[in-house]
């Protein structure tokens, strides 16, 4: 379809082998050999899985991970999910049907997204059962096509990321007939996993399932699992399958070897204002690539389809821009920090330092919460505000995103900038 309305596209369907950044020249798996005057690299991310190569471990990073696993829960009755980040709280809250244990390295669930507070709202939802109707979807929903079976035999061969409303087609079902039955275990992480076999040769013991998270004396489970997960509290659970959403790494492999790229801290290819990587005529784009430019005080970035698709679409202007020796300023996305989603049906905004990153000591927090209904937080420093957290449907995030952006003194509202009873959207209008 790209091909036949824009003449100037021509689409290679092949994997990377090599990059020989000297000569200009990328080797695909194909055969083939091109030649580039310049070179985008926007090959993603991957998802770190707990454990390689073992077939009760599903990592969900695409549409056909995603289906991979609709299929599996059908048959299971209960899922373990490792993980706090975006994928591991829509499971929590979506499966139905099937006993969920979830283990988490932090306090408390979202820790990438959300403060104690903001989870502890979260949570009375999670625990409760699921009546409500959907929140309508808003935005451009962007599904694939089916792709050629054949191409997808290894199993190192992803897709294109998930984005925002990837369970929306997706019936997350198990075999059971009720609705929510979820037990969380905080503070802490994988420390081995046992195939039933290896299990029953050690004679090691699992815990039966456990609605009471402050029940202290957990039976033992007499039934047999395919698979047991040992975390380092030291409790064993058996389970049906495993997710792991325990985020992503750059998938830089292809493109590094033979090639002198600077690497961030996180592993992604460094790149500056103009998206270029240290190496000439290359730029990167999205998760494969880490900002190193001088940052805006309210923006960073994380791995996030949003933040992948503002960085592509700035790096073609960069790369047009560079080809006709104009120069280009750097794009407004990347002034302040936003993203908007959803969790447990609720709208979620976060904007610019939503949780205070590197604000130091001197930063205050406002808050206003109304139990099942929104939770909102500012973070003010200086009396100027750095950073909102807004869950529910508050109709603040354009007062807000400007208030931050325009960096105007507030501390003369003081509290009163929360209070339910003034229209603050239409006084700052």
């Amino acid at each position: 379809m790209l091909e036949n309305r824009f003449p100037n596209i021509k689409i290679i369907e092949s994997g990377v082998k090599q990059l020989k950044s000297e000569e200009h020249c990328i080797f695909t798996e194909d055969g083939s050999q091109y030649i580039y005057e310049k070179l985008c690299l926007c090959a993603g991310a991957k998802p770190k899985l707990i454990c390689e190569g073992n077939p009760y471990v599903l990592g969900i990073r695409d549409t056909d991970s995603a289906q991979e696993f609709q299929k599996q829960l059908t048959k299971a009755k209960r899922v373990m999910i490792i993980g706090n980040g975006g994928i591991a709280l829509e499971l929590a809250y979506e499966i139905e049907g099937c006993e969920v244990v979830w283990a988490i390295k932090d306090k408390a669930i979202g820790n990438t997204f959300f403060d104690a507070g903001a989870a502890e709202f979260l949570t009375s939802k999670l625990i409760s059962e699921k009546p409500e109707a959907k929140i309508a979807h808003k935005r451009t929903r962007y599904t694939t096509k089916g792709m050629k079976k054949e191409a997808r035999t290894k199993a190192d061969n992803v897709g294109s990321a998930l984005g925002p409303d990837w369970h929306e087609g997706l019936t997350l079902k198990g075999t059971k007939e009720f609705s929510h039955n979820i037990h969380i275990e905080t503070m802490c992480e994988v420390k081995k996993i046992y195939l039933q076999e290896e299990f029953r040769i050690l004679k090691k013991k699992s815990l039966a399932f456990s609605r009471d998270h402050h029940n202290k004396s957990v039976k033992p489970d007499k039934e047999m699992w395919p698979v047991y997960v040992e975390l380092t509290n030291e409790k064993i659970y058996g389970c049906d399958f495993i997710v792991s959403a325990t985020g992503v790494t750059p998938n830089i492999e292809p493109f590094v070897h033979g090639n002198k790229f600077d690497l961030g801290e996180d592993g992604g290819l460094k790149v500056d204002d103009h998206m270029h990587t240290s190496l000439p005529d290359i730029y990167a784009a999205g998760d494969i690539c880490t900002a190193c430019w001088q940052l805006s005080p309210v923006w960073q970035q994380m791995r996030l389809w949003t933040q992948a698709r503002q960085m592509g679409w700035y790096a073609a202007k960069c790369m047009t821009t560079d080809s006709l020796g104009d120069s280009i300023d750097m794009d407004f996305s990347f002034e302040l920090f936003a993203h908007v989603t959803k969790f447990f049906n609720y709208k979620v905004v976060l904007l610019g330092k939503y949780n205070a990153q590197g604000l130091g000591p001197d930063h205050e927090l406002m808050l206003r919460c109304t139990k099942g209904q929104e939770y909102i937080k500012v973070i003010m420093q200086n009396g100027r505000m750095m950073g909102a957290v807004l869950i529910g449907e508050t109709d603040l995030e354009e007062t807000f995103e400007n208030l931050i952006l325009n960096q105007m003194d507030l501390s003369s509202y003081g509290e009163d900038l929360l209070d339910p009873n003034i229209d603050i959207e239409d006084y700052f209008d």
